[in-house]
């Protein structure tokens, strides 16, 4: 490295500043399926509700940009079938550019499946259920950043089935033979408005960060009743379609570590003022920054470093210019 000490200083200066991957819009879609009784309807229908008003009230998600569907119909929101979700992420697909980010969030139950070219597994629906392969073929299509999380038990399969190049997808459990009721979706939506989630205290949750909390939370949950875990929640943003747990060492969490649901206030600038500019760039270079770090185990050490000086001098240099520009 040419200028360690000046590599450092900026490498701080990023760390300092949170900026997220992606400066377009985010849109997300929650979907709470059949519940099969009336204590997990309740319990359904609350989890959903408190997300939807996370995303909408706090974070100032456009009603337009948060597609809804559940178990029971109502003003605004519509059945979770088969047919609804497809007609719901149509429309997200035509919507969508590369810039924008699309929150999946799945609340309800998970059945295991033998499915084509392997195990599969099923969300239940109203009606005829979806398999991690019929998602993953509705998703393919859709540009920008995908953020997946399946809360169900039997999940796993959708973290092999959605996994690729520009995605996050978490899973309640690590196995689709981990088919009972999961508490993750709780610790994982309770994540957005908990102080003691914000590890890094920039005032913003990242993906990461809810995933780590919602982990621990899973984990005393079972310590507390004396029970062995039925349920291991996995993170997987490589691509690679493994992920790892959040107290375990892997190359998954880099690209998760710096993807928030909250816009960033510095997205509410017009595209076209010369901040705005200089501000999407700086975005682009950010998630690239991530994007190396979560190959530097399989490139050669000279040309990461290479590469992460390059990126990091780009960064602090457009951080310059905006700071001449306020």
């Amino acid at each position: 490295m040419k200028n360690v000490r000046q590599i450092l200083a900026v490498t701080l200066l990023i760390a300092g500043l949170g900026v997220p991957a992606y400066a377009g819009d985010q849109y997300a879609l929650v979907v709470s399926g059949a519940s099969g009784g009336d204590v997990y309807a309740q319990k359904y229908a609350r989890w959903n509700a408190t997300f939807v008003s996370t995303l909408r009230e706090k974070f100032g998600y456009p009603p337009e940009r948060v597609v809804v569907l559940s178990e029971t119909e109502s003003e605004g929101v519509k059945k979770s079938t088969r047919e609804n979700v497809r007609s719901a992420l149509g429309d997200l697909r035509t919507r969508l550019t590369k810039d924008d980010q699309l929150l999946v969030l799945l609340i309800g139950h998970g059945t295991p499946v033998d499915g084509p070219g392997g195990e599969d597994a099923k969300f239940n629906l109203v009606g005829p259920d979806m398999s991690a392969t019929e998602w993953a073929e509705l998703l393919k299509p859709i540009a920008g950043r995908l953020v997946f999380v399946n809360t169900t038990g039997a999940s796993f399969p959708f973290l092999h089935k959605l996994a690729g190049r520009g995605r996050i997808v978490l899973t309640a459990t690590d196995s689709s033979a981990q088919q009972f009721e999961t508490v993750f979706a709780e610790y994982f939506i309770n994540a957005f408005d908990d102080p003691a989630a914000d590890v890094d205290k920039n005032g913003r949750v990242s993906v990461w960060e809810a995933f780590a909390f919602a982990s621990a939370g899973v984990h005393q949950s079972f310590e507390q009743k004396g029970q062995l875990p039925t349920e291991r929640p996995l993170l997987d943003d490589t691509g690679a379609g493994i992920g790892r747990e959040a107290q375990n060492p892997g190359a998954d969490g880099a690209i998760a570590r710096a993807t928030y649901l909250a816009p960033d206030p510095a997205s509410a600038m017009p595209a076209n003022t010369a901040i705005g500019v200089l501000t999407k760039r700086r975005a682009e270079l950010e998630s690239e920054l991530e994007q190396l770090k979560a190959r530097k185990d399989t490139m050669p050490p000279d040309q990461y470093q290479a590469e992460l000086e390059r990126l990091l001098l780009e960064i602090a240099r457009i951080d310059q210019q905006i700071r001449s520009k306020s």
